[in-house]
């Protein structure tokens, strides 16, 4: 990422578009064109299998077909672009259909033939599930053209597409189900120690996500191969990619898998340095976004900075009295991605609300604020000033709304992952007065990349 230029982006995953789909995702465009915005950031894309937490996938590498409207490609290119991609494809559609066959159980208690991938049974399976598989992976490939399609419409508005690639991934996913020796997994297949991360800002007990810790031996006797395919996979859809939880990449938080929290636990190792070498000296210098929030140690830092990976900053944290806290506006550096806050985040109006008055005249102090109803606006526009090459606003925060839009709660399992906006909320000066924040701050239409 050229970190000598400056740009804004809003952060919204397609289930927040009014459709929940991508159905109305070149209006989407429309929009962001208008308002100046040069970036669209988004969730992970992959197809969750219990609740709808894009973080709990099916796939490192399959889309979910849910979020793209019906429609017919050209098939003409589908055999070539199934050699290319059976890689993770043919898996992913065995795990999806045989998922189905056994009433969505998880892989670990499917019958040991299945479970543990007996070639006879594997090859049975396929010959009497053909028109199933077959399925699978067509609808893969309409999301993958679909997608191509979409890509094309930001590019030629001159918008760029920010994914999120989750740093696990499931333990019940084809994956693991495929790759059971890239994982720490016991004799049936079940995780020996889950990850997530200890007590913090967001969770006094921690948050045990239960994600399988990678083998990372296994990873590194055959150069990281399986990373390396799932950097690529990325980079065939997005122009930016964030690492989620990027401090795993030199130590990662483990829990033994029979700790109901993650308060249990300990930092592993883990070889970061090797993988990212690896990755760039296959695929080049990527434009990767590391997300460096929470508990960061020395070694994590050194790593963001070995392979000049901006990081983040998040504007709510920022109110303290700690001088060199990273968060405060006169802290960041163009080496960084400015939030306001993040999916994790409630809503700046909504963490306004739940502050004491002590904080908020703290935070009008801070910010030289004469009138709390700015707020939202405020915290915006310094974002926009910071000296970070990117600024990234939350849609919720653009719209100035309150808890009820909030996207996520971590470490709690309802109520997530389903907040969408209408086009009758947006207000029809909305892009005019952004198109002239983002001149006055210097980031419209200049190149990211």
């Amino acid at each position: 990422m050229n970190l000598s230029t400056r740009r804004a982006g809003i952060l919204l995953h397609p289930t927040s578009l009014p459709a929940g789909t991508l159905a109305d995702a070149e209006r989407w465009l429309d929009f962001l064109q208008a308002a100046g915005v040069g970036v669209w950031q988004m969730l992970p894309l992959g197809l969750p299998l219990v609740g709808l937490s894009p973080y709990q996938c099916a796939s490192a590498f399959a889309a979910n077909p849910a979020l793209f409207p019906p429609a017919e490609p050209d098939m003409r290119g589908y055999p070539d672009w199934c050699e290319v991609q059976r890689h993770w494809l043919d898996d992913f559609a065995r795990f999806m259909v045989i998922k189905a066959q056994q009433a969505g159980a998880s892989w670990t208690d499917w019958p040991a033939p299945l479970r543990d991938r007996d070639a006879a049974t594997l090859a049975a399976f396929e010959r009497d599930h053909a028109d199933a598989l077959a399925v699978v992976k067509s609808g893969q490939y309409r999301a993958a053209m679909q997608w191509r399609d979409l890509r094309a419409a930001a590019q030629a508005r001159g918008i760029q597409l920010f994914g999120d690639m989750p740093i696990f991934v499931a333990h019940d996913s084809a994956d693991v189900w495929a790759r059971r020796e890239l994982f720490l997994l016991d004799a049936s297949g079940h995780p020996t120690v889950v990850a997530g991360v200890p007590p913090d800002y967001f969770s006094a007990t921690g948050q045990r996500w239960g994600n399988p810790h990678y083998d990372w031996a296994a990873m590194q006797a055959d150069g990281f191969a399986w990373w390396r395919a799932r950097l690529a996979a990325h980079f065939e859809w997005f122009d930016l990619v964030r690492i989620d939880h990027f401090r795993g990449l030199a130590a990662a938080w483990a829990i033994p898998a029979s700790e109901p929290t993650a308060v249990h636990g300990e930092w592993r190792p883990a070889p970061g340095e090797a993988l990212l070498a690896a990755i760039f000296d296959d695929l080049g210098r990527l434009p990767l976004v590391a997300e460096d929030l929470g508990i960061i140690t020395p070694d994590v830092v050194a790593l963001k900075e070995k392979f000049r990976l901006p990081g983040m900053a998040v504007l709510q944290f920022a109110f303290d009295d700690h001088a060199d806290n990273p968060h405060k506006p006169e802290n960041v550096t163009p080496a960084t991605v400015y939030y306001t806050g993040t999916h994790d985040n409630d809503t700046t109006a909504g963490w306004w609300e739940s502050l004491s008055g002590e904080a908020r005249e703290n935070v009008m102090r801070q910010l030289a604020l004469a009138d709390p109803a700015s707020l939202p606006d405020a915290m915006i526009d310094v974002v926009l000033q910071s000296r970070a090459a990117l600024a990234m606003l939350p849609m919720q925060d653009v719209l100035s709304l309150g808890s009820a839009a909030r996207m996520n709660v971590p470490g709690t399992d309802s109520g997530n992952w389903t907040w969408r906006f209408d086009w009758a909320m947006l207000p029809h000066d909305l892009a005019p007065r952004l198109l002239e924040k983002m001149q006055k701050t210097h980031r419209w239409k200049t190149p990211l990349l």
